[in-house]
């Protein structure tokens, strides 16, 4: 199936709503949570490290099985549980109401798909096989992680940091994106994996100058 890939930002005042309480739940949930949701659960048990979020107000908890109405105003849900007349009623009620509906490993009843991620500060890489396979993702995953390290999120701060700056001092949009190009092919990632953010800062003033100075 093909999709359309995309970035949901902004989860933190959406309601966003995880039904089912074991393992496969517990990890929609730390998906949710690290993008800025404050996750409800709907679930007669929880497995422990969902109780432990439960009872430091890391998410809020119902401690019940799902019932017909639970998705009014829900912008997103995910059904995790291991009875099948519960997901389904679960995607009937996401699409009555017209939110986003995630059912675990069925892929049919799906509005959209929780890729594989990997995650370096603020870089983010989604990996997804359209519900097909989930441990190929995964497998992609842990490929790429071996190929981005930390120094990457940190490449992407000073990127960040740089930019306003950047922009005001090259007006010219092909000698911005020729900075840009220099930078990235420079050593300034090696230094960063050093611990050297100061050498980094440098060689980007450096190049700065340099392109400044091209007439």
């Amino acid at each position: 199936m093909t999709g359309y890939p995309i970035t949901l930002v902004a989860l933190d005042d959406a309601r966003c709503v995880v039904v089912g309480g074991g393992a496969v739940a517990a990890r929609k949930v730390a998906g949710l949570r690290q993008a800025g949701a404050r996750p409800i659960v709907i679930s007669p048990t929880l497995c422990p490290e969902l109780e432990s979020q439960a009872a430091q107000g890391e998410i809020e908890f119902i401690r019940r099985s799902y019932r017909q109405g639970d998705l009014t105003e829900a912008w997103l849900v995910i059904a995790a549980t291991d009875a099948p007349a519960v997901n389904e009623a679960v995607f009937r009620e996401a699409q009555a109401v017209g939110c986003l509906v995630n059912v675990v490993d069925d892929p049919a009843r799906c509005s959209f798909f929780v890729p594989a991620v990997v995650r370096q500060g603020a870089l983010t890489i989604a990996v997804s096989t359209g519900g097909q396979s989930p441990a190929l993702s995964r497998r992609i995953r842990q490929q790429l992680e071996s190929l981005f390290d930390p120094a990457y999120g940190l490449l992407l701060d000073l990127l960040g940091r740089l930019r306003p700056t950047v922009q005001a001092a090259i007006p010219d949009p092909e000698r911005r994106v020729a900075f840009w190009r220099r930078l990235l092919d420079s050593d300034a990632l090696d230094r960063l994996r050093a611990g050297d953010e100061a050498g980094a800062i440098a060689q980007a003033e450096a190049l700065l100058r340099e392109i400044q100075e091209i007439k």
